[in-house]
């Protein structure tokens, strides 16, 4: 028989999986969930912190615990918004043949730091940069641009991959030269 103060009171934690829908989750276990989320929302690719805060905004985490697991993720080394800009540098420039300035939109626009994207994009490789312009012209079109029309829609093919209009039009005349026109 049970005393009074012996009332049976129920198991908050339970088995793993279950929740029992009359218990109050303390603050650590809705930490545990945003934290939760963020993995999920990781295990497709790298995020910025940026990324990660509008997610967790979405799936409706209130603002401290998701402020408390941004920190978190931050600290074991999840989120990292400088390796993010470093990587997708490389990979946009090597891969997408993607200009400074059309990087430089990308990263802004996913919400890291425009320091860290200057410093990511720095420092200037203006040859690399008119390689890489060079290597997008060939891959694109058959042959040098022989008339304003065709220059005209190579400079295109380069500002829209974010190429600098200055260092687009010295591709086009590089292009040009180097098939003898």
């Amino acid at each position: 028989m049970l005393a009074a103060d012996d009332d049976p009171v129920p198991d908050v934690v339970g088995s793993v999986g279950e929740r029992p829908e009359h218990a109050v989750w303390p603050s650590d276990h809705r930490l545990a969930q945003a934290i939760e989320l963020g993995f999920r929302y990781l295990d497709r690719r790298a995020r910025t912190v940026g990324e990660m805060r509008r997610h967790l905004e979405h799936k409706r985490v209130e603002a401290s615990v998701a402020d408390r697991a941004l920190d978190t993720l931050i600290e074991d080394g999840y989120l990292d918004d400088a390796r993010f800009a470093r990587l997708f540098v490389q990979d946009k420039r090597e891969l997408e043949l993607w200009g400074a300035d059309r990087i430089e939109r990308a990263l802004l626009g996913r919400g890291v730091d425009r320091e860290l994207v200057e410093s990511a994009l720095a420092p200037p490789d203006s040859d690399g940069e008119l390689g890489r312009a060079l290597a997008l012209l060939r891959r694109r079109l058959r042959s040098a641009p022989r008339d304003r029309r065709e220059r005209n829609r190579a400079l295109g093919v380069l500002l829209r991959k974010g190429f600098d209009p200055e260092l687009a039009l010295e591709a086009v005349l590089a292009f040009a030269r180097e098939a003898g026109e």
